[in-house]
């Protein structure tokens, strides 16, 4: 999905369905004290743009969670860029994890078919992704995360351990310096951390704008990766750092 300037009603309306699946006009036009065209007209873009199906009297939202949707359409192509560009390091031959994230979705979009690899992954929207492009997949079980659409838990764990990767690909929502790379979720960081243990070549997938961020699960120093993957250079202190922990910066454009 493209990105689009959402206005801050259309942005709203987006949040009053994340909460409840659906709206009815006749509550948005007490809400926002506009007319209903323009909140048809707000609706119909909205359609057009695929957040949602319209009903009569009002709208649902469409099948993923909101909160997917919304990160996925956000640096739309800088993250096609990091997708396009990790996809090429994947070998014939190769078993890869893809954990779940908007960025590592774009891998997912541009791995080749009939060369041979194996995907695992924990993600329900990569898996779907996969599916029909002739790459055999395993999606590992384990307990569904709504906002994410990842699967974790302890189950989601013993599979990850009796597994052995060529190379992940894994997402991440903060590199610092002091702490490496975070994540928001300790579910999903305790995966992150599995998959890394179990790889021969560890490759992040970060924007340039998780560059300096620190989230609250470290689940990685800068020296525990052999690759990051991103739009544009990390400032001269962190590239600094990734240098000396001999981590190669790799800049999709």
């Amino acid at each position: 999905m493209t990105h689009h300037q959402l206005n801050q009603r259309q942005q709203q309306i987006l949040d009053r369905m994340a909460e409840d699946g659906e709206v009815k006009i006749a509550e948005l036009k007490v809400m926002f004290e506009v007319t209903e065209m323009t909140l048809r007209r707000d609706m119909e873009k909205l359609e057009q743009w695929g957040y949602l199906r319209r009903t009569f009297g009002g709208a649902i939202l469409m099948g993923k969670d909101i909160a997917l949707e919304e990160r996925t359409s956000v640096l739309i192509d800088e993250k096609i860029r990091i997708g396009k560009l990790a996809a090429q390091l994947v070998e014939p031959g190769d078993s890869i994890f893809l954990d779940g994230g908007s960025t590592t979705l774009q891998i997912a979009k541009y791995l080749l078919s009939d060369r041979n690899i194996t995907v695992v992954t924990n993600a329900l929207n990569i898996a779907v992704e996969l599916q029909g492009k002739r790459i055999p997949t395993i999606v590992i079980g384990g307990m569904m995360l709504d906002d994410t659409a990842t699967l974790v838990g302890p189950v989601a764990a013993a599979t990850l351990a009796k597994m052995a990767f060529n190379r992940v690909f894994i997402g991440t929502t903060g590199v610092t310096v002091k702490h490496g790379f975070s994540n928001s979720n300790m579910h999903e960081a305790e995966i992150k951390q599995l998959a890394i243990a179990k790889a021969a070549e560890v490759n992040v997938v970060a924007d340039c704008t998780k560059f300096g961020k620190q989230d609250l699960f470290s689940f990685a120093p800068l020296n525990g990766v052999q690759r990051i993957i991103t739009d544009s250079p990390p400032d001269e202190k962190l590239s600094a750092a990734l240098q000396e922990a001999l981590v190669d910066v790799l800049i999709g454009c």
